[in-house]
């Protein structure tokens, strides 16, 4: 018996989006479909690595970091979640003061550059609970970086604080920010964003924020000097022209906080959505933003595929693994204008992070401990990973491991004694 193996499809309907990125110019919503949709994945993530390159060159990052689930005690009752629960539910829990000062001096010994700290939206919290929390870690932990609450959980706090106002939005969420940035707070993560779609809003997560709230929250967040991160939760009842759209709406956002720290845009005259012009970071010529405090940018797209097992939604496959190698090389190629492509390998898996390195990601995450909110294979809350893991990883993948701290900035290290390079 015998049969034609051909090795690879090649898509020529590709060949003008090539020339765009090699030239460093935007791709289009359209084009961001016909990547979705070609059969030629190859070229996808051969054009991702491109990108990353030219931005990254051959490095390849993670940290040493710690995830702090405050609560699971949750309000909302968002279709996609296994991790909330309701007051009295079984497995429901909130973190005392006296918890939280312990993970606080198990990061400094462990050497941490960051604590990553989210969780539930809480009634029954106040909000104190938070200030509090953000300088007792600041108090053990003086050195480590507080990034912490998603957009949803600061529109939150501005509820239980009393100081939300549906006609001022901006102010509301300025006044939790400047509370929180005085208690310690260092950076936002990019949690929340689901995907920006209005059917998606109401068919799976109705009662949480939408998209409009979300980006009012990192908007200010960046006026004020935080930096953030943005994900896109995908593979649930989300179609591929929702994702590529939510992607078009986050680099129009980073086109004004661009716009806001000096940089120039393309020949391209503002729009009316973000007031700024189209601004690439992968023109020859165009630097890095400086990777300091006080910036105010999104550092970090992070694509984050839904993982079915006990909420609402398990019915539902879940993306595959090509879909999910896909979807990061789409958004690296999309969001031109944001530094780095995060392949979280808790919600990956480390092996397919590592495929994801060649396909448009420069970032792994950290070692993270513990983690609460997915579980992939039935995994527990214990998630870690080494340092020697993820640099093996890196070096198989074919890349130079950096550590990182939560600015993107390099660290040295002897054990758990660290400094920042530069």
């Amino acid at each position: 018996m015998s049969a034609t193996l051909e090795t690879c499809i090649v898509d020529a309907r590709l060949e003008s989006i090539r020339e765009k990125v090699l030239a460093g110019q935007r791709i289009s919503i359209e084009d961001g479909l016909r990547l979705y949709e070609t059969p030629d994945l190859w070229s996808v993530c051969e054009m991702a690595h491109a990108m990353r390159t030219r931005l990254s060159g051959n490095v390849a990052y993670y940290n040493v970091n710690r995830h702090l689930n405050y609560s699971n005690v949750c309000a909302l009752s968002c279709k996609f979640c296994e991790f909330a629960r309701k007051a009295g539910d079984p497995g429901e829990y909130t973190r005392d003061l006296d918890y939280i000062r312990e993970q606080g001096a198990k990061a400094v010994d462990l050497g941490a550059t960051e604590m990553h700290i989210v969780g539930g939206l809480n009634p029954y919290l106040p909000f104190e609970y938070y200030t509090d929390m953000l300088r007792v870690l600041k108090e053990v932990a003086p050195r480590v970086h507080l990034k912490a609450f998603t957009a949803v959980e600061i529109v939150h706090l501005a509820r239980i604080a009393k100081v939300y106002k549906r006609d001022d939005r901006r102010g509301s969420m300025r006044w939790v920010l400047e509370k929180l940035i005085e208690a310690g707070l260092g950076s936002l993560p990019g949690g929340g964003a689901e995907v920006f779609d209005d059917r998606v809003h109401r068919e799976a997560f109705r009662s949480k924020i939408g998209a409009d709230e979300w980006l009012d929250v990192h908007m200010t967040a960046h006026a004020l000097g935080l930096n953030s991160n943005a994900t896109m939760l995908y593979g649930h009842v989300d179609n591929r022209a929702e994702r590529v759209r939510h992607m078009h709406i986050l680099r129009r956002m980073q086109d004004r906080a661009l716009a806001r720290l000096g940089y120039d845009g393309l020949d391209t005259p503002p729009d009316e959505v973000c007031e700024a012009p189209t601004i690439t970071l992968t023109r020859q010529g165009v630097a890095m933003p400086t990777p300091k405090l006080g910036q105010g940018y999104y550092q970090t797209i992070i694509p984050l595929p839904f993982i079915p097992d006990g909420s609402a939604l398990e019915h539902l496959p879940g993306p595959s693994g090509l879909e999910n190698v896909r979807t990061l090389a789409v958004a690296r190629l999309m969001l031109d204008n944001f530094p780095h492509a995060k392949a979280f390998w808790i919600m990956q898996t480390l092996g397919l992070a590592q495929t994801m390195l060649q396909s448009g990601a420069d970032d792994l995450d950290g070692t993270v401990v513990w983690y609460d909110i997915t579980k992939v294979g039935g995994a527990s809350t214990h998630q870690e990973t080494t340092v020697w893991d993820l640099r093996k990883a890196i070096v198989e993948a074919g890349f130079e491991p950096v550590e990182r701290d939560t600015l993107y900035r390099r660290v040295e290290r002897e054990g758990a004694e660290w400094r920042v390079r530069g």
